[in-house]
């Protein structure tokens, strides 16, 4: 997401001529665009984006577990 947000605000400076960024070529200006789009192929492709998902998901489970048995009394188990 950092590139994508690079990329866009050098595209609206070029775009508006604004700052150095006008007289940069169009290729540095759309680099980041590029760059964006090798880090998520690279992040599909290794992996990193499942193992981020599941993360996740194993995070909202304890802590919905951890809920349950705090309603019920019962003391959270502690982490390891």
């Amino acid at each position: 997401m950092l590139f994508l947000g690079v990329g866009l605000i050098l595209l609206a400076m070029k775009y508006l001529e604004m700052g150095p960024v006008a007289a940069w070529p169009w290729w540095a200006v759309l680099a980041p665009f590029g760059l964006a789009v090798a880090w998520w192929s690279w992040a599909d492709w290794s992996g990193y984006t499942k193992k981020k998902a599941v993360q996740k998901e194993n995070a909202k489970r304890q802590a919905r577990i951890d809920k349950s048995r705090e309603n019920l009394g019962m003391v959270p188990r502690r982490k390891r």
